[in-house]
């Protein structure tokens, strides 16, 4: 294989992965906290909203001239410490080896500092294929000068050897953790990636997540191990008789709805509602509430390159004041 050829399907990936790393951490910030960075989430007073601040993000980018990383969150939290005061963290996922990854933690970090004038905690999770790459500081100096930014780092490659682990745990984001390293165990395996999708999904309902909570993490799941549709009709095949079995319809996209009801019409009508089902969760968890009129609208797009440009919307926007679609 050609090295351009090597690159775009790099591209490619990351591509697939960004979109729902990024809405995962809108959704799930709280989660990814308590798996991950367990310390950090412990001085964190959940009790008062996490403001995302992607508005602000795209700012630093800009001025950094680096590019918008998709799978990067600017979050204002507050601190349990009685002082009532809030800081920064700064997330990023980084599911390739970059050798100019420390340097950009180190401008996200200065440019939000010089931004807010706040404290900033910056937080990576290495989600690529080698255990060797271990990027945890940047540093620079010379003539006696030293600039040094040392950030905690969570090795996704390190959970390995605790799938089972991850299997019983009762932390929500063990499985997207999990979603991950089967997607990456079962590269060119198809049939064994169907039979791992499966038996996550199914973990979802062991574990006795509400309706909300397995509808959440199923789309991480559903998005990143993708399957050819053959074996994505069977595997909805499969989801049905096991919900009918539990009696507890919880995962309810098109293609299963469709089985249920004898009209299957394909996966793109299964993406286009996924889409359109992302947008509103994403723009709920957000901005609490969504307008019913503003509802109808996304459910009449038809176009599935439409709602993406639309969901890329939801995740970075401050408010619903300039919704497209308004």
């Amino acid at each position: 294989m050609s090295a351009k050829k090597v690159r775009k399907n790099q591209r490619v990936r990351r591509e697939n992965f960004d979109a729902p790393w990024k809405e995962a951490l809108t959704v799930l910030l709280k989660e990814c906290m308590e798996l991950l960075f367990p310390a950090v989430f412990a001085k964190i007073d959940w009790s008062r909203k996490a403001e995302f601040l992607d508005k602000e993000l795209r700012a630093i980018a800009r001025s950094a001239k680096i590019g918008l990383r998709r799978a990067d969150k600017l979050v204002k939290v507050y601190l349990k410490d009685g002082t009532a005061r809030w800081l920064l963290i700064h997330i990023e996922v980084q599911s390739q080896v970059d050798l100019n990854f420390p340097l950009r933690m180190l401008i996200y970090h200065v440019r939000a500092f010089e931004m807010y004038g706040r404290e900033v905690v910056s937080l990576a999770i290495l989600a690529d294929e080698n255990p060797k790459w271990r990027p945890d500081q940047y540093v620079h100096g010379n003539l006696g000068c030293e600039l040094r930014l040392k950030f905690p780092i969570v090795k996704l490659d390190d959970y390995r050897a605790r799938i089972g682990e991850l299997m019983q745990s009762t932390k929500p984001f063990a499985a997207v953790v999990l979603a991950i390293l089967k997607t990456q165990d079962t590269r060119g395996n198809d049939l064994e990636r169907k039979s791992w999708k499966f038996e996550l999904t199914k973990n979802l309902y062991r574990k006795g997540f509400n309706r909300q909570r397995i509808d959440s993490l199923y789309r991480f799941i559903d998005w990143v191990m993708h399957l050819p549709d053959n074996l994505t009709r069977k595997f909805d095949a499969d989801i049905m008789q096991f919900e009918e079995e539990l009696e507890m319809p919880y995962v309810t996209s098109t293609e299963r709805n469709g089985i249920r009801k004898g009209r299957v019409e394909g996966r793109v009508e299964g993406r286009v509602e996924a889409a359109r089902e992302s947008i509103v969760r994403v723009l709920r968890k957000r901005f609490h509430s969504v307008p019913r009129s503003l509802k109808k609208k996304i459910d009449d797009v038809q176009e599935y390159s439409k709602l993406n440009k639309l969901l890329d919307w939801a995740l970075d926007a401050d408010s619903l004041k300039n919704f497209p679609l308004k």
